[in-house]
């Protein structure tokens, strides 16, 4: 059952992959750190809604949560080729550590609104930079067993939905049984954690390849990752669809809380269709590498359908399931994103993944905004979500038109290509 065969033709498993040197403690420290800031996510959101019983004011606690995320990676992204990615995980937790610290001060004092966003915005701006250095972190360990990677990428996006689940759903419960300091000193202690963790466990590795000097430099790095990716044939639509298909993935989760209204349920629903993204993250890894690539737009213009049905106001089981359904289908994520980084020139992975992150944030952030001001609009959240259903169907579909079917498996004949001659061998 958790096997799967790669591209190389043979059998690869979770048992292999946790074997490999130093990944165990890294995959552990990631995913629990993972686990905690959704904590502090719901519980900050389910806060502002408790405050404002605003729709928009709920789903904007959500989108602050990205935005600072998206200018962190866009304007840190060459700080990740320049220093050694062990010293910028370290720093970056530490200091996101000090943040949380701020924010449990200021939710304990009943501080104004604008003070626990600014606090927000800061924690998260400071993660930028190190959420490129993880990708380039895992992408190294398993530079020359490229089918255990693409079971690393799996087991990742799987740990994440996961941890997002048990953040929203344990979230919501914590603030309407012990409050939300609880929620937030979780977040520090797995901050606290992982940065000992990396400190401990992750070697020192040199930095590869050129880089400019000075500000001017630092800018011209940025400018040239930038033109490349806007350039490559497949990165460019594989970020495209990755940002257009957030529509449809962020409009559940922003508006769960006002569809649930006040029975509690709101963290439950919101973690509805990231179990359905865990089921279907075991499904897909179950196909070879050029069947998973080939599913991408499939599962993609299936994605919104489900959610299409949300305007008519079913029961709460009901919305339960489509919003599962829909979470399943987003399974295509799982080989767009290890595509992408295998893609990826190692010399320009910092960047690349930086700024390919902050698109993928910035379309998130626009989502829950979005989706938040179409329910406040409407006065019905239902409705809202199948109105960015519908758009997110609309746009996928355009996209799907000109999609690069053969350069996307010749890119991952390519990507895959070492690990099947070193085999070979």
């Amino acid at each position: 059952m958790n096997q799967r065969r790669g591209a190389s033709g043979r059998d690869v498993s979770y048992a292999e992959l946790l074997r490999v040197p130093r990944y165990l403690p890294v995959f552990l420290a990631g995913a629990l750190s993972m686990w905690g800031d959704y904590v502090a996510r719901v519980t900050i959101a389910a806060v502002v809604f408790e405050r404002t019983r605003s729709p928009l004011a709920t789903a904007t606690t959500l989108a602050i949560s990205f935005v600072p995320t998206f200018l962190g990676r866009s304007l840190l992204g060459p700080v990740v080729d320049r220093f050694r990615y062990k010293h910028v995980l370290v720093a970056s937790h530490a200091a996101r550590a000090v943040c949380v610290l701020v924010l449990l001060w200021l939710v304990t004092t009943a501080a104004p609104l604008v003070s626990i966003f600014t606090a927000l915005f800061v924690l998260e701006l400071i993660g930028g930079a190190a959420s490129a250095s993880s990708l380039v972190l895992i992408t190294d360990l398993f530079e020359h067993d490229r089918p255990l990677y693409s079971r690393a990428v799996a087991l990742s996006a799987m740990s994440e939905q996961l941890n997002q689940a048990l953040g929203l759903a344990l979230g919501g419960g914590l603030v309407a049984l012990v409050g939300p300091q609880v929620g937030l000193l979780i977040d520090l202690g797995t901050f606290l954690v992982a940065a000992i963790v990396i400190l401990v466990v992750v070697q020192l590795r040199p930095v590869r390849g050129d880089r400019g000097k000075g500000v001017r430099g630092f800018v011209r790095d940025l400018g040239a990752a930038s033109a490349d990716l806007a350039r490559h044939p497949v990165l460019a639509r594989l970020i495209s669809l990755s940002a257009v298909a957030s529509l449809g993935i962020a409009a559940p989760e922003a508006l769960a809380i006002p569809i649930a209204g006040d029975n509690g349920w709101g963290g439950v629903l919101m973690a509805t269709p990231i179990v359905g993204a865990v089921v279907g993250i075991i499904m897909i890894g179950r196909l070879d590498v050029v069947r998973q690539n080939s599913s991408i737009m499939p599962l993609a213009l299936a994605m919104p359908l489900p959610l299409l049905a949300t305007a008519l106001e079913p029961p709460l089981t009901v919305i339960v399931v489509l919003f599962f359904v829909s979470g399943l289908l987003q399974a295509f994520m799982v080989p767009l994103q290890a595509t992408f980084a295998l893609a990826t020139a190692p010399e320009m992975r910092g960047r690349i993944f930086s700024l390919a992150g902050s698109i993928s944030v910035l379309a998130a952030g626009a989502s829950y905004l979005g989706a938040g001001w179409v329910a406040q609009a409407t006065k019905d959240p239902h409705l809202a979500v199948t109105i960015c259903a519908a758009l997110c169907l609309a746009l996928i579909g355009l996209l799907g038109l000109r999609w690069p079917h053969q350069h996307v498996t010749a890119t991952v004949e390519r990507a895959y290509a070492p690990s099947r001659r070193s085999h070979a061998a």
